[in-house]
């Protein structure tokens, strides 16, 4: 097996199109060697715990509404060509993703983890709803087979915070600046949402026994 480390937070569009890219690699690939592993990076690490009215976020961070819909046309263009129609208009609130990186730590202790990664994903940018809020990420556990009342009853504490913390510190201090961050074999850094071409070289490159190169 070779490991895939993903860096990723699920409010991040380039993660869902990356992932959806990364998908479509494995479905041609059934056999691939990779072992995958999803890893905290806040986007917004000083979000309020109760997240923000969206359209105040863009219009703070982009500098106003023409700057955002600029800012994000190249997403919902590379959404497009991945097959994905991603519902910003349903989208009320940013929120804190701090408790769903938590969920998705307790899902890859339970082996669910990918299933997981791809709810909340469908969650937020296709369902538009808030995966900041225990009842969402409660029904979220529940659909990917986990225990909803065991994640509900440990995200009213503050169970596994600090190493969601410290490991997304720990990201930074590796020198990862965005996600997705892909990172194959403990080695070779792939950055951004790459095509799925890309990662059908990846694979067959290791099925060859190639060399990945720096």
């Amino acid at each position: 097996m070779v490991k895939l480390d993903i860096m990723s937070d699920p409010i991040c569009p380039w993660c869902y199109i990356g992932k959806t890219n990364l998908d479509r690699a494995l479905e041609q690939r059934p056999d691939h060697p990779f072992l995958i592993t999803w890893h905290p990076f806040q986007l917004n690490p000083d979000m309020p715990r109760d997240g923000m009215d969206r359209r105040t976020y863009l219009e703070t961070k982009f500098g106003g509404k023409d700057a955002a819909v600029k800012a994000y046309a190249p997403v919902v263009e590379n959404a497009e060509k991945a097959g994905l129609k991603i519902n910003f208009e349903a989208i009320e609130k940013t929120p804190n993703t701090l408790d769903a990186h938590r969920l998705i730590h307790w899902a890859g202790i339970e082996g669910h983890q990918n299933a997981v990664v791809d709810a909340l994903f469908q969650a937020y940018f296709v369902d538009g709803r808030d995966i900041g809020d225990h009842d969402v990420l409660g029904d979220i556990s529940d659909a990917c087979r986990m225990d909803a009342s065991v994640v509900l009853r440990l995200l009213a504490t503050e169970e596994d915070r600090r190493d969601i913390v410290e490991r997304d510190a720990a990201a930074r201090g590796m020198g990862v600046t965005s996600v997705p961050t892909f990172i194959v074999a403990s080695q070779h850094a792939v950055p951004g949402a790459q095509p799925t071409d890309l990662w059908l070289k990846v694979l067959d490159d290791l099925d060859q026994g190639a060399s990945l190169g720096a």
